[in-house]
């Protein structure tokens, strides 16, 4: 991900403002916003940014669960966690005559299986795992997650750190589907994992496309962020969508229940469903434009890696939430895999 140093001094300087400003506490990853867009919003309309990260979006949900604690006004997440959210009561309904911008998203990313009404979401990117390799280090076709078992690979891949993303990967090797709660069909993409476990050599969520370009790695499962930010320092790189399927997935912001000043909430979700500023975010973060309006001011240099390229016909899968038990031994074999791989 990008460095943190110009995104620190933005939110100083808009948290050190007038202590009598009104205050949007946003919870959420690193950098998900460009600092102009930030500093630009908080000079336009008086509100004070007060930015507050997370490493995971279990953290995110245990820390709403708390006594369905309040302190946060605006939460962006993964989809699968978002349900969850939502089925807690942990979110609130938006207010959309307060969010004029709304009209503005792409429909493609509504009416989702997390808020089938667009009832409590704003979709703020999305993204696929696809594979990536450096031609001039592989020595086969990568067409699918299936040829990075290929022996030649050995100690030469990095994959990121998302247990669900890279047990699927196994999961659709052999033709199943990402969500299935058949223990035994996840036990057995366990033992197609570990086979990989020589082929190793990082698992990473942050930063694994510089290690791709690099050369530490001939080939990478990545982030769609990532794969931008790889493509656009080295264009002779080859990007895989994985003939047996992939995982798509939508990040999305929701105000929760108890949020302190869910006005600010409002009017920094319309601010970012502009077209301009939407286009600047997306341009920054990487990941597919989900506002329909910002895609026609796109930078060229960026317009290709934030949509899907015409002609697409991968199948793809949204990765949902699971059975516990099934939970549970997605989380045993992972464990056994990193053991398997010494990370």
């Amino acid at each position: 991900m990008r460095k943190l140093i110009p995104l620190a001094l933005v939110l100083f300087v808009i948290f050190t403002g007038c202590s009598k400003k009104p205050l949007l506490t946003i919870y959420t990853w690193d950098e998900m916003f460009p600092p102009e867009v930030l500093e630009s919003f908080s000079k336009e309309t008086g509100i004070r940014i007060n930015y507050v990260n997370f490493d995971t979006n279990e953290t995110m949900l245990a820390r709403l669960q708390a006594a369905n604690r309040g302190g946060y006004d605006l939460v962006i997440a993964d989809d699968y966690i978002i349900e969850t959210v939502i089925a807690e009561g942990l979110a609130q309904k938006l207010d959309k005559s307060k969010i004029a911008n709304f009209r503005n998203i792409n429909g493609i990313y509504q009416n989702q299986f997390y808020d089938p009404a667009n009832e409590y979401t704003v979709p703020y990117g999305a993204g696929v795992q696809t594979i990536v390799y450096d031609p001039r280090q592989v020595t086969h076709e990568i067409r699918g997650y299936s040829d990075l078992w290929h022996p030649s690979l050995a100690g030469q891949v990095g994959i990121i750190e998302n247990f669900r993303v890279i047990n699927g990967m196994a999961l659709k090797v052999l033709g199943e589907s990402y969500n299935t709660n058949d223990l035994s069909k996840i036990r057995a993409a366990g033992d197609l994992l570990r086979s990989l476990a020589p082929n190793i050599r990082l698992i990473r969520d942050d930063n694994l496309h510089d290690e791709l370009l690099s050369g530490e790695v001939a080939a990478a499962v990545m982030y769609t962020s990532e794969v931008t930010m790889a493509k656009m320092e080295n264009p002779d790189l080859e990007v895989v969508f994985p003939l047996e399927g992939i995982g798509f997935g939508i990040m999305a912001a929701f105000i929760p229940n108890k949020a302190p000043n869910p006005d600010a909430a409002h009017a920094f979700l319309n601010y970012i469903l502009d077209a301009e500023n939407g286009a600047r975010c997306f341009e920054y973060l990487g990941y597919y434009s989900t506002n329909a309006a910002s895609d026609p001011l796109i930078a060229p240099e960026f317009l290709e890696f934030l949509t899907l390229p015409e002609g697409f016909n991968v199948d793809m899968e949204m990765i949902g939430n699971v059975s516990p038990e099934a939970e549970e031994i997605h989380s045993l074999v992972w464990t056994m895999f990193k053991m398997a791989t010494g990370q």
